[in-house]
Parts: C-alpha cells; sequence; structure tokens
C-alpha cells in the first residue's frame, strides 16, 4: 500500500471556498465557473503586496495603471459565455491573466490579446507556472486575432464605445460575444449572440464599469492620461 501525506489546506484554501459562497449568493449559478474560482490561485495574479486582498470580492490595481477585475465580474461574464469544455475562446485584455486561468480551468481552449507587452509577459510566466496552456500574444485586441478563430466565445474585459464590429465577425454562428459598452465612466455589459452569418442578437446583462478598451475598434489611446 502506498501512503499518501495529506493535503495540507492554506489560509488562501479557505478564502478561496469563502469567495465561491459570496459569488454563489450574489446569483452565480454554473457549477463550472464556481469550480473553476475555486481552483484558480487568484494569489498569484496580484501584486505580491496585495496577496492578503486576493479573496476580496473587489478589483484591485496591477501593472500598467491596469486592475484585476472583480471576481465577481470575472464569473458574471464567464457564465454568460456559456462555456463548455473544448470550445474556443478569444480574450481581449490578458490582464494579469487571471480571467485567462479562469477559462482555461473550464476546459477552454484560450487565445489572450494584451496591448501592454509587460503585462502579457507577466501573465504568461504565472500561467505557464500553474500548468495553463493560453496562447498569448500583444497587439490591438479591438480587431481580434482572425487567425485563430471562429471563436465559440469572445470577452471583453475592458469597456468599449461601440460593439467592436471586427469581432463580432469572428465569432461562430451561435458564438457569443460579451463586452462592456458605454461612456469612459459607465458601461453596460452585453451578450452579442451571431446567429446567422450577417445577424446578430444583443441582449442587455446589465450596469458595469471597466478600465477603457484601447484600439481601432475602441477609444483612442490619447484618452489616456
Amino acid at each position: 500500500m502506498t501512503l499518501r501525506p495529506a493535503r495540507i489546506f492554506t489560509p488562501f484554501d479557505v478564502q478561496r471556498q469563502g469567495l465561491v459562497d459570496v459569488l454563489r449568493s450574489r446569483g452565480i449559478v454554473d457549477e463550472s465557473v464556481l469550480a473553476s474560482i475555486h481552483i484558480v490561485p487568484r494569489e498569484m495574479f496580484v501584486p505580491p503586496a496585495m496577496t492578503g486582498r486576493a479573496y476580496e470580492d473587489s478589483a484591485l490595481p496591477i501593472d500598467n495603471r491596469q486592475t484585476i477585475s472583480q471576481p465577481y465580474t470575472v464569473a458574471f461574464m464567464t457564465q454568460a459565455l456559456r462555456l463548455t469544455r473544448g470550445m474556443k475562446v478569444l480574450e481581449i485584455g490578458t490582464g494579469s491573466g487571471y480571467q485567462a486561468a479562469v477559462l482555461a480551468q473550464i476546459g477552454a481552449n484560450v487565445v489572450s490579446i494584451e496591448r501592454h507587452p509587460l503585462l502579457s509577459s507577466k501573465a504568461r510566466s504565472v500561467l505557464s507556472s500553474l500548468g495553463y496552456t493560453v496562447n498569448c500574444r500583444v497587439g490591438d485586441g479591438t480587431i481580434g486575432f482572425r487567425e485563430g478563430g471562429p471563436y465559440d466565445g469572445i470577452i471583453v474585459t475592458a469597456g468599449a464605445p461601440d460593439v467592436p464590429e471586427p469581432l463580432a465577425k469572428q465569432l461562430v454562428v451561435g458564438g457569443r460575444l460579451v463586452v462592456p459598452v458605454g461612456s469612459l465612466e459607465n458601461q453596460t455589459l452585453y451578450r452579442v449572440i451571431r446567429t446567422a452569418e450577417d445577424a446578430w442578437k444583443v441582449e442587455d446583462l446589465g450596469p458595469f464599469k471597466f478600465v477603457p478598451l484601447i484600439g481601432r475598434s475602441g477609444w483612442d489611446e490619447s484618452i489616456t492620461p
């Protein structure tokens, strides 16, 4: 008989379960999303000085004046994609890499685009260290990545002035684009479903607030301080 050492639970395990309980109480019902949140170590994706706050249900600052999204936002947007294992997903705005990890943990094949090389490099390193295979790319995410498509799901983690047309056109028929659209101060989260080759249905998922989506089909870089 082979004896295996008992798993040692850490304070982060307890905090992660507590976060899952909070998300469930706030209406997250997709068990694959909740299971992914329960497994992915968010403390690995926040700055070292912030690890003690990793499981707060709040956004936290990272490099390049960006943020790691609030866990509820990550869970809500992921749930809105209605993922199943093996789906191809494009993420716009890699940021810390946490959202990409949640998608990959569910079993999605993830391509993630980030305009800041430093953020992309750091995220790629953390994701790789945790065993997640994510195709991290540097570029203008507002125009998507046609070479890797078409996609079953596209998730945009920054606020756009309008639905980026290049992204909508990179969905498979039946695919879903989840994107916040509005002003620089406030946005509405939309789920855009491609219903036919040249037809889309738009669903309003409620108000959210994100950093601006910069790029050719987003906001001009001149708006940033």
